[in-house]
């Protein structure tokens, strides 16, 4: 029995009910989320109250300059401004870099200072270690520091250790003392992270003052005229104090002569055990500079009247190592001292200070404190969202080519064979008749049967689809499950592209890939070397590219014609696919 229509006035008199008796909106509060847990948390206050909230805003010049001395930054102001991860406005920075600048170009390649002092290493833009370096080490107003370079690079809160150890140095000159470091020019600082955070933070101009302040470090010192202290290690060319006082230092770093060798070179691995007589060999670790050895090291000593050599640039387990002792002294010949706790955040190793006084040496060590976390290679969050995105599209279009189960599929077959069945032998419209008048039965089974193949063969290619869309799609879920892990290993080899095989054991494979201070220091290996300039890279791409073409000119024309082949078969393929 049809329904009788509806007129127009029920129409209208029934929504105009609806418009009368329509149910309140809810009132949500959107101050507070109730977790999946049915916990509940404030949107309006900080989850962690022992967290300072970030700092948001650049200080005016009230806040920046000291009120006891109008011409200087307020030191305590800028520590906390920078714990906060505050920034400053570009002239504020550089006033910090001019003034620094200012002072270190007045001091002499080797310096000479008395104990007592902390000697401390390698920093690498670990703002929140620092702090807590200073914290054993003492305050810097009463303490005189001594600090072997790296300041900057690897670590994402580079510029906040240089504006703030700068802000040191203008306060008090004579017991706060910076030598360089290999990383303090522009050749490294351009290919690792410094560069790129100082663009990010701030601007190009701000790095810029940056490299050319840090042409102004001296670059040794002789401590309680006791102890070399530089931050790599000796050269064929230092034979006495006065080699040092000769030096041009006031530019880029050559990767080749005394300059070089005092910020790359490093002792031998088997320093004190060498199985040869030679004071150096070339340091193929680095690719530049050289490895002195444990005699090296005694003549040098012994030459020049010091106790021992201090120095940083190599990652240390324990945060220091001593190395063979002196036969004249019975004092460690060398003293490696390395003050980046857990550096990478992968090493898990400890750092350490050495603080000298009354000719007695104490090593203190410390662990690593807690930093606010950065994407890597200060990655914006769009780009390292994709694997996210990713997968939800995948998830998408899955969904879609997935709207019939296969029991869904296989029904349909069965219906569709079952049809097949009953066509067979059918008469058809229009079938020829035959000279004696009968009719001829063309067999409708095959006719059908042929729709049936290509049905089939269409089948596959949606199953086919849908099995490639869902490995897309586990794809998609590793990398976004595993993101971080794969960003961090790609931010500690330097790389924006794993090596191959990297991936091979999956998740438990990134988990185990560094666990361990060597494993760290294996990995790593490669960017402890001297950087290639870009025309060695320039070169290197054109000898790649001879080298293919000779290996080409040398192929035999069946292999050549065989590849030729298969890249043909390839490309038909693709052209098909992409049809279907």
């Amino acid at each position: 029995m049809a329904t009788p229509p509806v007129s127009r006035e029920a129409q209208a008199n029934a929504t105009l009910r609806n418009l009368q008796n329509k149910r309140p909106v809810p009132q949500i509060d959107f101050t507070v989320h109730t977790m999946d847990d049915g916990t509940q948390a404030s949107t309006v206050e900080r989850f962690n109250k022992d967290v300072q909230a970030p700092a948001v805003s650049i200080p005016t010049n009230d806040m920046f300059f000291s009120k006891t001395h109008p011409d200087r930054p307020d030191v305590n102001f800028l520590r906390n401004h920078f714990f906060r991860e505050g920034r400053l406005s570009e002239e504020q920075a550089i006033y910090i870099l001019q003034k620094g600048t200012d002072v270190l170009r007045k001091e002499p390649n080797l310096l000479e200072v008395d104990a007592p002092m902390t000697i401390c290493g390698d920093i690498h833009g670990q703002y929140y270690d620092l702090m807590k370096l200073f914290e054993i080490g003492g305050n810097p107003e009463t303490t005189r520091y001594l600090f072997l370079g790296d300041y900057v690079d690897r670590g994402y809160f580079s510029i906040e250790c240089v504006l703030y150890l700068w802000t040191l140095k203008i306060w008090f000159p004579d017991s706060m003392f910076l030598l360089r470091g290999n990383h303090e020019c522009r050749h490294l600082t351009d290919y690792f992270t410094f560069k790129t955070e100082c663009k990010h933070k701030y601007s190009e101009r701000v790095y810029d003052a940056c490299i050319e302040s840090f042409c102004t470090l001296p670059l040794a010192a002789v401590m309680n005229k006791q102890f070399l202290c530089i931050h790599g290690g000796l050269s064929p060319e230092l034979n006495t104090l006065d080699d040092l006082r000769q030096i041009n230092r006031f530019r880029e770093p050559p990767t080749h002569g005394l300059m070089g060798d005092l910020l790359w070179a490093d002792p031998l691995e088997d320093f004190g055990q060498e199985k040869s007589n030679e004071y150096f060999i070339h340091n193929h670790v680095r690719g530049c500079s050289y490895f002195f050895s444990y005699h090296a090291a005694c003549a040098f000593l012994e030459k020049n009247n010091l106790l021992s050599i201090i120095r940083a640039h190599e990652a240390q387990d324990a945060g220091y190592r001593m190395y063979r002792k002196t036969k004249t002294t019975g004092f460690p010949s060398v003293m490696t001292i390395f003050s980046a706790p857990n550096y990478l955040d992968v090493y898990n190793n400890k750092a350490a200070v050495i603080k000298y006084e009354n000719n007695v040496m104490n090593i203190r060590q410390f662990n690593a404190s807690p930093h606010p976390y950065w994407l890597p290679n200060f990655m914006d969050v769009f780009t390292w969202s994709l694997p996210f995105v990713g997968e939800k599209i995948t998830d998408m279009l899955l969904a879609i080519l997935n709207t019939c189960s296969k029991e869904e599929l296989l029904e349909d077959e069965a219906i569709f064979s079952n049809l097949a069945d009953q066509t067979s032998g059918v008469h058809m419209a229009g079938s020829p008749t035959l000279p004696d008048g009968t009719t001829a039965a063309i067999a409708g089974s095959d006719v059908e049967m042929g729709s049936a193949d290509e049905k089939e063969a269409n089948r596959k290619r949606i199953r086919q689809k849908i099995l490639a869309i869902g490995r897309i799609s586990r794809v998609f879920s590793v990398l976004r499950t595993e993101s971080e892990s794969i960003s961090e290993l790609k931010d500690l080899m330097g790389t924006t592209r794993l090596p191959y095989g990297s991936l091979a054991l999956g998740a438990e494979g990134l988990k185990r890939a560094i666990h361990s201070f060597e494993d760290a220091k294996r990995s790593d290996q490669e960017n402890e070397r001297l950087p290639p300039t870009k025309e060695e890279k320039v070169k290197e791409e054109h000898e790649k590219i001879l080298k293919a073409i000779d290996e080409a000119s040398h192929t035999p024309q069946s292999e050549l014609d065989e590849l030729t082949a298969m890249k043909m078969a390839e490309v038909k393929n693709t052209a098909a696919a992409s049809l279907s």
